[in-house]
């Protein structure tokens, strides 16, 4: 009786200890196979390091969120029934998982038909190498809107978000460059946000270009003179006023007779624009010699007597 009672004991502890091993092998076994796995995932996204543009901006639901209800509840409350929820959803789903090299219009047609609004007449405020100066008129002066300040630009506005076809869905890590592939989520809004802000402008509007620029101040291939120009619409638009401006002691590389003027001016008048351009629009030219005071440029209305 003892013998078999050990015998027993014996048996337990052998099937104890073979279920040990047999969990300790199930166990690296699983470990083996997660790494395997892994190792595959990656490979099967080799783009994600790879673009030669900054990534998704950190926390961009919340970055989107906040700019949505800080100008429907607090700078425009007329706009208040716009749902921001929505609008970041829609934005979401225009790129999340997709190639981020394969953006369409139609990927962001529900958000910008859930983020458009009118802009009122004779405030459309259109910009080319001068966002800074004209950012810092916009701000001092309500009477104008550029892109950027509508909703759909201001949400918009210095953020970066594309996809992965992988897990999670967004590359934080880097994200395509135009020069890398047209069709990029960044390229392809702004695109057609700047297509759509041309064609509501209504009544005069204003283009602030930079007569510094020594390639000149006109270039066709920006937004403004690839899109915006070809997408303002002449029964819609009764004239097109042209703000030249120079950087305070910077080079007067061009001014409205200059050629690059002539040449938009051209195109313009092609398209049934009445045309003014003006060098230094006084109130713009303040608001740059507040940086400047002292400067010979900013001193216009001194007494010399």
């Amino acid at each position: 009786m003892p013998f078999q009672q050990g015998s027993a004991r014996a048996r337990q502890r052998t099937v104890l200890l073979v279920g040990i091993v047999v969990l300790l092998a199930a166990l690296v076994l699983a470990v083996v196979l997660a790494s395997v796995l892994t190792h595959r995932k990656q490979e099967g996204s080799p783009k994600m390091l790879r673009w030669k543009d900054r990534g998704t901006t950190k926390n961009l639901r919340e970055v989107i969120l906040g700019r949505c209800y800080n100008y429907v509840m607090a700078r425009y409350p007329e706009l208040g029934d716009k749902d921001c929820l929505k609008i970041w959803e829609s934005l979401k789903h225009a790129f999340i998982y997709k190639n981020p090299c394969n953006i369409t219009a139609e990927d962001y047609q529900p958000f910008m038909e859930l983020a458009s609004h009118p802009v009122p007449c004779n405030k459309s405020l259109f910009w080319s190498k001068t966002s800074d100066l004209a950012h810092r008129y916009t701000k001092s002066n309500q009477n104008f809107l550029t892109l950027e300040d509508t909703l759909l630009g201001y949400m918009a506005d210095r953020v970066s978000w594309c996809g992965d076809p992988s897990a999670p869905g967004i590359n934080y890590e880097s994200c395509p460059k135009r020069s890398e592939c047209e069709s990029n989520p960044s390229s392809v809004f702004w695109k057609m946000a700047s297509k759509m802000f041309a064609e509501a402008a209504c009544g005069v509007v204003q283009v602030m270009l930079n007569g510094s620029v020594e390639a000149g101040a006109f270039k066709s291939s920006s937004i403004f003179g690839s899109i915006e120009v070809f997408n303002l619409n002449p029964d819609k638009v009764s004239a097109v006023h042209i703000w030249l401006m120079h950087d305070i002691g910077g080079l007067q590389s061009e001014s409205c007779s200059g050629h690059s003027i002539r040449r938009l001016t051209s195109i313009l008048e092609e398209r049934n624009f009445k045309i003014t351009c003006e060098d230094n629009y006084r109130p713009v030219q303040l608001l740059q010699c507040v940086h400047n005071p002292d400067h010979t440029d900013c001193r216009l209305c001194t007494n010399t007597t």
